[in-house]
C-alpha cells in the first residue's frame, strides 16, 4: 500500500500532469511539483546555419527529448547523408517518433553515455560531428568525441534557464515539517537551480529528510560534488525514475545515508 507514503518532488520543467508527474501517480505516489528549471526557445539563428549545412556532417548526436524538437521543428526529415546518434534509449525513442531512424543508441543515457558508445562502436576519428545543445551542456560530449578523433560542432538548441514558478515559502514548509519523502533530480541543472532557490541552508535540510533520486550518471555526480548521496534509477527513462523514488520513499533517508558510508558503494548506488 502506498496511501500513507510522502509525497516526491518533481524538479524538472513540466506541468503537474506532466510525464513524470504521471509515471509517479501510477504507482500511488503523491507528487509535488516544484519546476526549478525552465526550457525555453534558443537564439534560432546558428541552429539553422548549422542545419543548412547538416548533409556536411557525418553525425548529429542529440542527448535529450527538447535537442530533438528543436531540430526536428526545422528538419521534419533526416539530413541526407548524415548518420544519427542518440544518448539513451528515451532520446531515441523521441527521434524514431519524429521519423528519424538512429543508427547509434548509448546503453547509458546522457553525454559519458554517448562517448562511450562512439569509443566502443570506432565511429568517431575522423568524423564531423553536428552537437545541438543545451546552454548548459556540459563539455563532456564535445570534449570526449574530439579526444577520439571527432571534429565536433556544438550548436545551442535550447536555452535552460531557473524556473520561474517556484514558490519558495512553500517549498521551505514542506522541509519544515519533514513531509517530502524524495526528491527527483533529471538533470544537473535542476540541482543547481534547486539549491540556488532554497539556499544552501533548506537545501541541505530537504536532502537530509528526503532521499535524492537521479535518473542518470551525470545528474548523481552533480549531487556527490555538492556532499548528497543519491539513488540512480536503473535505466535513464522516467518510468525508472519514477520506480527508483518508489524504493526510496519506502527505504527512507537512513537507508541512503548508511549506503553513502560503505566505501566500496561510493555516494550514489542503482535502485534494483
Amino acid at each position: 500500500m502506498t496511501a500513507d507514503l510522502k509525497p516526491v518532488v518533481v524538479t524538472r520543467a513540466e506541468e503537474r500532469d506532466g510525464p513524470l508527474s504521471t509515471e509517479l501517480k501510477s504507482l500511488g505516489l503523491p507528487v509535488l511539483v516544484w519546476s526549478a528549471i525552465r526550457v525555453l526557445p534558443a537564439d534560432t539563428a546558428p541552429l539553422d546555419e548549422a542545419l543548412s549545412r547538416a548533409s556536411s556532417f557525418d553525425w548529429i548526436v542529440f542527448t535529450s527529448r527538447h535537442a530533438v524538437a528543436a531540430v526536428t521543428a526545422r528538419v521534419p526529415a533526416p539530413p541526407q547523408g548524415a548518420s544519427i546518434a542518440a544518448g539513451g534509449r528515451a532520446t531515441a525513442a523521441v527521434l524514431k517518433q519524429h521519423g528519424w531512424p538512429v543508427d547509434l543508441v548509448a546503453a547509458e543515457a546522457g553525454a559519458g553515455g554517448l562517448v562511450a558508445a562512439f569509443a566502443a562502436a570506432g565511429t568517431a576519428s575522423g568524423r564531423r560531428i553536428l552537437y545541438p545543445a543545451s546552454s548548459r551542456a556540459l563539455p563532456t560530449l564535445a570534449a570526449g568525441l574530439t579526444h577520439l578523433g571527432a571534429e565536433v560542432s556544438t550548436v545551442e538548441a535550447y536555452r535552460t534557464v531557473a524556473g520561474a514558478a517556484l514558490d519558495v515559502d512553500d517549498c521551505r514548509s514542506w522541509i519544515a515539517r519533514r513531509g517530502v519523502g524524495a526528491v527527483t533530480f533529471a538533470s544537473p541543472s535542476a540541482v543547481v537551480e534547486l539549491e540556488g532557490a532554497l539556499g544552501k541552508e533548506d537545501f541541505a535540510r530537504l536532502l537530509g529528510s528526503a532521499p535524492a533520486v537521479a535518473i542518470g550518471p551525470t545528474t548523481a555526480r552533480a549531487l556527490t560534488e555538492l556532499g548528497y548521496p543519491s539513488t540512480l534509477a536503473e535505466t535513464a527513462t522516467l518510468r525508472a525514475l519514477a520506480r527508483a523514488s518508489l524504493q526510496a520513499v519506502r527505504a527512507g533517508p537512513a537507508s541512503q545515508r548508511q549506503r553513502a558510508r560503505r566505501p566500496a558503494r561510493g555516494a550514489t548506488h542503482r535502485s534494483r
